[in-house]
């Protein structure tokens, strides 16, 4: 059972999460700089725009960052520690171990079902024999190292805790996806048994109390604290400040001047052509200031897009939990764009039977650097875990449906077929001189992303965009 992420650092994995979310990983390896860049066809049908959408709504509502420590290593602490290497460390380092195995596990877990619910025409007993065999491994292993320390062993139990509940759940999920088939009766039973299994364990060791267990909300809300536990010692915390605040304040008052400079020449010029002040001139003024009012709004947005493109729009820093040191800084840009505008790599990387220059183009792009001799002890690589929500996308498709005729057995049959739409999602990443272009279909309707498959791109694409890469 692997994470899916650790193969080169600059490959992005796209999953589908519940709703309307794509969630987006990487692993960050070195300390140079890294780019990223995301560009999201959406069919011109919905018409999607910046009136509608601005992008910094667009930002704040769809794009989720988090970043934590990573290691590809799987190292749980010792039950015994030196008590002046304890002192020193202050518990710390046990409970960042305790959390990156938890977290590794989860992760893990999250995301062999998932692939399994993907594919589970084609699933095999094997498979979901090793699934139950890896999960007792893993669990094994953490249970058979108690800590002795009091604190120590209550921060074991939570995990522990929940990643029985965890286990039971994702194991419930995929028996629920399952085919009927024979083939499958007896692994189906084995995954039951573990579920059992697993009740049972917590049930000993009261971790729980009835109360809470026999409600679904309370359990819920209770494992969604203990699951931020874990996240707690290894994510790194970030603060996000939107850049240009000074420019809008100039943008507004050069916008205000030069409407105040074309509305007092105008005055000037009324007042010369009326010799007194009549019911028309007032007239005159009225609508003068009524075209300052509907003028002024159009001209700043104009300037201030103007002064703003190309340039980036938000810096986020990330700060170690424990030091509280800066551990990295990212700059951040979002724009439409046009399809004649991208580079060829890309245009090339889109290509489609349908013609995309209807399409409207969100254009996301970052540009990172951390700084691993401020990291953890131990650790180099960052994870980057990107939850893009498309849930306002999907306030533009109409919920209706399409019939569909058929012939069977000589008589027509009418289906009701719902509409749906489809979304490009290129992404390329740059890191050490290395590109990596990546493509995936998105099936959507009103309701849930309905399915998310990957496009092979051509290597020439790499070279091509190594030779040039992203300005």
């Amino acid at each position: 059972m692997t994470n899916g992420q650790e193969a080169a650092g600059y490959v992005i994995s796209v999953e589908r999460r519940d709703g309307f979310n794509l969630r987006l990983t990487r692993v960050l390896r070195e300390s140079t700089a890294h780019q990223l860049d995301i560009y999201l066809f959406v069919p011109g049908e919905l018409g999607l725009d910046s009136r509608y959408m601005p992008e910094e709504s667009f930002y704040h509502q769809a794009f989720h960052v988090r970043r934590m420590y990573h290691s590809s290593r799987y190292r749980l602490p010792r039950n015994r520690e030196d008590p002046a290497v304890e002192q020193e460390r202050g518990g710390r380092q046990y409970r960042v171990r305790l959390s990156l195995y938890a977290w590794q596990y989860a992760v893990a877990l999250e995301h062999a079902v998932q692939q399994l619910v993907e594919n589970a025409d084609d699933i095999s007993d094997a498979r979901l024999d090793e699934l139950a065999g890896q999960c007792r491994d893993v669990l094994g292993r953490l249970r058979q190292l108690v800590p002795e320390r009091d604190k120590h062993r209550r921060y074991h139990n939570s995990i522990d805790n929940y990643l029985s509940w965890l286990t039971e759940q994702q194991l419930l999920r995929l028996v629920s996806h399952l085919p009927e088939n024979e083939a499958l009766a007896a692994p189906r039973e084995r995954l039951l048994d573990l579920c059992r299994e697993e009740s049972a364990h917590r049930e000993r060791q009261q971790y729980n109390s009835a109360r809470v267990t026999a409600d679904p909300s309370r359990i819920a809300n209770k494992m969604r604290r203990l699951r931020r536990l874990i996240e707690y010692p290894i994510m790194l915390r970030q603060s996000t400040r939107e850049l240009g605040a000074h420019q809008g304040r100039m943008v507004r008052a050069l916008a205000a001047g030069l409407i105040m400079l074309v509305m007092a020449t105008l005055l000037i010029l009324a007042r010369h052509a009326m010799d007194n002040l009549t019911l028309q001139f007032v007239l005159v003024l009225a609508l003068l200031y009524a075209m300052r009012e509907v003028f002024k709004e159009d001209l700043r947005h104009t300037l201030l897009r103007w002064l703003r493109k190309g340039r980036p729009r938000w810096r986020r820093r990330y700060f170690d939990v424990e030091s509280g040191e800066t551990v990295g800084s990212q700059l951040e840009w979002l724009d439409y764009t046009r399809y004649r505008q991208l580079d060829e790599v890309i245009q090339a990387a889109r290509k489609g039977s349908l013609s995309q220059r209807e399409e409207v183009i969100l254009h996301y792009r970052s540009r990172s650097r951390m700084s691993p001799g401020r990291f953890l002890r131990g650790y180099e690589k960052i994870r980057e875990t990107m939850l893009l929500d498309l849930q306002s996308l999907s306030r533009l498709m109409e919920r209706e449906t399409d019939q569909v005729y058929r012939l069977k057995k000589d008589e027509v049959v009418r289906d009701e077929v719902e509409k749906r739409h489809q979304l490009n999602l290129v992404i390329r990443t740059l890191e050490n001189e290395q590109v990596s272009i990546q493509r995936w279909k998105i099936t959507m309707n009103r309701s849930e992303i309905v399915d998310i498959e990957e496009v092979t791109v051509p290597e020439e694409l790499y070279r091509a965009g190594e030779a040039s890469p992203a300005s």
